[in-house]
C-alpha cells in the first residue's frame, strides 16, 4: 500500500497545481520575512522591534478570527486564498517602491506587516480547508504532508535567496516576491475543486463559534494545538535570528539567510519521510517526543557560538516541528467535517500563529530583559516542561495509538 499511493499522488494534476500554489506563496512570504527583519533591524537596532513585528503580523488572527473561517465556509476557498495572494502581493510592491525611493520606515513596516498578517490569517484557513476539496479521500493523508513539504521546500530555498539578494538592496528583493505571490494567485484560481457552498447568510455568533465548540468536544486535538501552542511559543527563536546572524554567529544577510532554511531543510526531509511512511502506531508518544527533541535542539542552539553548528542543531528542530505539525493536522482535518472545515482551521491556525508571530514577540520580550542567548535557552527549557506537564493533562493523547479513529 505505500508504493501506488505517492504515485498516484504526484500524477493528481489538481494537487499539483495546488502544491505549486503552495510553493510561490511560501517563497514570497518567506523572503518578505527575511527582508522585512533584516530591514527593520538596520534601521533601528532595536531587538524589541524583531518581536513587535511578529505582535503586529499576529493581531490579525486574534481580531479576524472567527470571520476567516466563516469566510472560507461560505465562499469559493479559491477566490478566497486568490485575493489573500494578490493583497500580498501588493504589499510586496509598496515595499519595493518605498525602498526604491528610499521611503520606508519603522512605522511603515509596521502597518504593512499588519496587513500582511490580515491577508494571511484569511488565506489560512481557505488554504488548508480547501485541499480535502482537490484530492480524493484515499489520498487525502499522505496529501497532508506532501502540503506541509511545499512550505518547507520553499522555506529551504527562498530565505537563502532574499539574503542574497538584500547584499544588492532591499529592492532586490521585494520585486521578485511581487511576481511569486502572482503566479501563485493564478495557479489557485486554475484549481478544479469539489467545494459544496452552503447558502450563504449573515454571520451568526453561534455559526461564527462552532469551531471553537467542536475543537473543545475533541480533548485529543484540544491537547495537540495547545501542545504547540504552548512549546514553540516558549520555544521559538526565528525572532532573534537577526541577532545571532550579526552579533553572535559574526555573519551576515546571507548568514541570516542560511540560518532561516535550516529549520526548512529538516521539516522537507521529514514531511517526505512522513509523506511516504505516515505515522500510524504510537502517534501520541510520537509527537511528545518530538516536541522534546524541538526543546531540547533550541536550547543547544542559544548556547552555541559556532556558525555550523547552529545550522546542524536548526535542522532537527525543524524536523522535530515537522511531526508534531503533520500529527496535529491529520487530528483536525479527518475529524473534521466539510461544512465546517474552514471554522475549525482558522481556530487551528490561530494556535498556529500564537506560537510563531507571538512567540517571536515573546522571545525579543525576553532578549531586550535579559539578553538575547538567556531568552532563547530559557525557552527551550519552557518547552520541554510544558511537554511534561501536557503528557499529564492529557493523558489520552499521550497514550494516543493510531492518527484517527475512523
Amino acid at each position: 500500500m505505500s508504493d501506488p499511493a505517492p504515485q498516484l499522488l504526484r500524477h493528481h494534476r489538481p494537487f499539483v497545481a495546488f502544491w505549486m500554489a503552495r510553493v510561490f506563496t511560501a517563497s514570497g512570504f518567506q523572503m518578505l520575512t527575511v527582508a522585512i527583519g533584516w530591514h527593520l533591524y538596520q534601521l533601528t537596532g532595536n531587538v524589541l522591534d524583531l518581536g513587535l513585528v511578529g505582535l503586529v503580523e499576529f493581531a490579525p488572527r486574534v481580531l479576524f478570527m472567527l470571520h476567516t473561517g466563516h469566510v472560507a465556509d461560505r465562499y469559493d476557498r479559491r477566490k478566497v486564498a486568490a485575493l489573500c495572494q494578490t493583497l500580498q502581493a501588493l504589499i510586496a510592491l509598496a515595499l519595493a517602491l518605498g525602498s526604491a525611493s528610499g521611503h520606508v520606515t519603522r512605522e511603515l513596516i509596521f502597518v504593512l506587516a499588519f496587513l500582511l498578517g490580515s491577508a494571511r490569517s484569511f488565506e489560512m484557513p481557505a488554504t488548508q480547508a480547501l485541499l480535502p476539496n482537490v484530492v480524493p479521500p484515499g489520498l487525502f493523508p499522505r496529501a497532508v504532508a506532501a502540503s506541509a513539504s511545499a512550505s518547507q521546500a520553499a522555506t529551504i530555498v527562498a530565505p537563502a535567496i532574499g539574503g542574497f539578494l538584500y547584499a544588492f538592496g532591499s529592492t532586490w528583493v521585494y520585486g521578485p516576491t511581487v511576481v511569486l505571490y502572482v503566479i501563485a494567485c493564478v495557479l489557485t484560481l486554475g484549481l478544479d475543486a469539489r467545494q459544496q457552498l452552503p447558502q450563504r447568510g449573515r454571520a451568526s455568533l453561534d455559526s461564527l463559534l462552532a469551531g471553537i465548540r467542536f475543537i473543545r468536544s475533541r480533548p485529543d486535538i484540544l491537547g495537540a494545538i495547545s501542545l504547540d501552542l504552548f512549546a514553540v511559543l516558549l520555544g521559538g527563536a526565528t525572532a532573534l535570528l537577526p541577532v545571532f546572524a550579526k552579533d553572535i554567529l559574526l555573519t551576515g544577510a546571507w548568514g541570516l539567510g542560511l540560518l532561516r532554511s535550516a529549520p526548512a531543510v529538516g521539516a522537507l526531509l521529514m514531511s517526505l519521510w512522513l509523506a511516504r511512511f505516515p505515522v500510524e502506531r504510537k502517534v501520541g508518544l510520537t509527537m511528545f517526543t518530538a516536541v522534546g527533541v524541538f526543546g531540547v535542539a533550541t536550547i543547544a542552539f542559544g548556547l552555541s557560538t559556532s556558525f555550523w553548528f547552529s545550522l546542524a542543531v536548526l535542522v532537527v528542530l525543524g524536523a522535530a516541528d515537522m511531526i508534531s505539525m503533520v500529527i496535529r493536522s491529520a487530528f483536525v482535518q479527518l475529524e473534521t467535517p466539510d461544512e465546517m472545515r474552514g471554522r475549525v482551521s482558522a481556530v487551528n491556525g490561530l494556535f498556529i500563529g500564537a506560537s510563531n508571530q507571538l512567540g517571536e514577540f515573546e522571545s525579543g520580550v525576553t532578549a531586550h530583559w535579559f539578553g538575547t542567548v538567556p531568552a532563547v535557552v530559557l525557552g527551550g527549557v519552557g518547552t520541554l516542561v510544558v511537554t511534561g506537564v501536557w503528557m499529564k493533562l492529557f493523558p489520552t493523547l499521550a497514550h494516543r495509538d493510531r492518527m484517527h479513529n475512523g
